[in-house]
């Protein structure tokens, strides 16, 4: 299930603003990511269209379960390669900052290590 970095980043977006808030709407994301609310409202249409996502009547959007798969994954690479970078140092918004970036071109196998490696040291 590859899917472009953008729609990955959007998909985080939306499960970490109902994590935050309980409830997504199309500004929410737009503030989250800093775009504009065009490019917001078409990116939504897209995945509604490919089964991303649900939209109700008020606007309100919640991840179909194709969706949620993929932003639980990325938003796991997220957090465990930034607790990784903080364990050799690097601070708080530098480590989320770069494994924003690292979170989307990171094999399986390589996340898998680090993810392993942090369970058993930080015990």
């Amino acid at each position: 299930m590859k899917i472009k970095e953008s729609a990955e980043n959007y998909l985080e977006a939306i499960l970490m603003i109902k994590l935050k808030k309980g409830n997504v709407r199309s500004i929410d994301v737009a503030n989250q990511l800093n775009f504009t609310k065009p490019s917001v409202s078409v990116a939504m249409k897209n995945f509604r269209k490919e089964g991303y996502i649900n939209m109700d009547s008020e606007g309100g959007i919640t991840l179909t379960a194709k969706g949620k798969e993929i932003a639980e994954r990325v938003y796991e690479r997220h957090q465990v390669i930034a607790k990784a970078l903080m364990a050799l140092g690097v601070d708080e918004a530098t480590a989320y900052e770069d494994s924003c970036k690292i979170e989307h071109d990171i094999s399986d196998l390589s996340f898998e290590k680090i993810k392993e490696h942090l369970t058993h040291h930080s015990k």
